[in-house]
């Protein structure tokens, strides 16, 4: 499969049938984003937690390409009140098939809310999630801290590669991302959710660089992609 990335948490993966999943589309008034919501015709959606800044333009690039959402129950029920019409809910610990692969969704320790007329809307709970494609396994952990049972996540799952954020302040900094990443063991971690903001400026490369040797850290740029 084809991996690339394009700002904060949002990935596109494409498969060796074509098939493209689109993660965490948070395109517009992002930017550090080089995507074109316009432009955008992905397959599935696959959404990480209700914050805005992961939702993004779900809705909108859902309406015009008919992609299938894959989110918590909770949110995709949400979803398919702002119009979302293909939908596949799963829950922490469920694992799904489709036309790809699988998805299993993992948990993340975060929050997961919108807010609506001065209301804030609880979304369910954040998650990240596993991706079995052509025989490759993906984690994107979604927003979160460090937790233990990562080393669950890597001896369950084989991983090929891992998305992990480094921004610090609303997730795991650097220093907790590079256990993270021990605790996973996945042939390369790519670090995600940095730089969008102020509050989560930090360095991609000194990162990698703080990485166990025996560990491969690679940073994509916006819009680079690599073949796991």
């Amino acid at each position: 499969m084809k991996v690339s990335f394009h700002g904060q948490s949002c990935i596109k993966v494409v498969t060796e049938k074509g098939i493209t999943i689109l993660v965490d589309p948070f395109i517009s008034g992002n930017a550090k984003c080089d995507l074109v919501v316009a432009e955008e015709n992905p397959d599935y959606i696959i959404v990480t937690h209700g914050h805005d800044d992961h939702v993004g333009d779900t809705v909108a690039i859902a309406q015009q390409s008919g992609a299938t959402v894959i989110a918590n129950v909770e949110l995709a029920t949400f979803l398919s009140m702002q119009g979302v019409e293909n939908l596949a809910p799963l829950h922490i610990g469920g694992k799904r098939p489709f036309d790809f692969g699988t998805v299993k969704l993992t948990q993340a320790f975060h929050g997961s809310s919108t807010v609506q007329d001065g209301k804030i809307i609880n979304l369910g709970l954040p998650t990240g999630f596993v991706l079995s494609v052509d025989g490759k396994h993906l984690y994107h952990s979604g927003d979160t801290g460090l937790f233990s049972d990562m080393k669950l996540i890597g001896q369950l799952n084989p991983l090929d590669i891992a998305f992990l954020p480094i921004g610090d302040n609303f997730t795991m900094g650097p220093e907790d991302a590079a256990i993270a990443a021990e605790f996973l063991q996945a042939k390369v971690v790519v670090p995600m959710h940095y730089n969008t903001f102020p509050l989560i400026a930090q360095d991609p490369h000194a990162f990698v660089a703080s990485l166990n040797p025996e560990l491969r850290g690679k940073v994509l740029e916006i819009g680079e992609s690599m073949t796991i």
